[in-house]
């Protein structure tokens, strides 16, 4: 198995119990890792791979549309996301929301799944 990754994928979102969360978007920020099969390497070809361009912009147009109350539950459907619609055979997300807390670089979250691990459909 080859792998992609997306890292420093900025994206506004809805995430968050606290009333200040639920008022506006803001910035969460993503990490991704996610298994294609080894043809796309040997065939050169994108449609043996995931077209990581496409990966970015349904997961901004994605979450533009949702509320999500918990950041375990935002990485979880970014991770289903990327092994039910793109066929990941494998991912890792790792979801954080920077400068929430005074004296706190971030707080996240981090989902690792792969197909032998039950994933489930994307969330509606």
């Amino acid at each position: 198995m080859n792998f992609i990754f997306i890292e420093g994928l900025r994206v506004d979102a809805q995430v968050g119990i606290y009333p200040r969360e639920r008022v506006a978007a803001q910035a969460v920020e993503f990490d991704l890792n996610f298994g294609i099969p080894e043809a796309a390497a040997i065939h050169d070809d994108i449609a043996d791979s995931i077209d990581y361009a496409e990966v970015i912009n349904v997961i901004r147009t994605e979450l533009a549309e949702r509320h999500f109350n918990l950041i375990e539950t935002l990485g979880e459907f970014v991770a289903d996301l990327l092994c039910v619609r793109f066929s990941a055979l494998w991912v890792k997300v790792w979801v954080s929301k920077p400068g929430v807390a005074k004296g706190v670089r971030r707080v996240g979250a981090y989902i690792q799944r792969g197909k032998q691990e039950g994933v489930t459909a994307v969330m509606p």
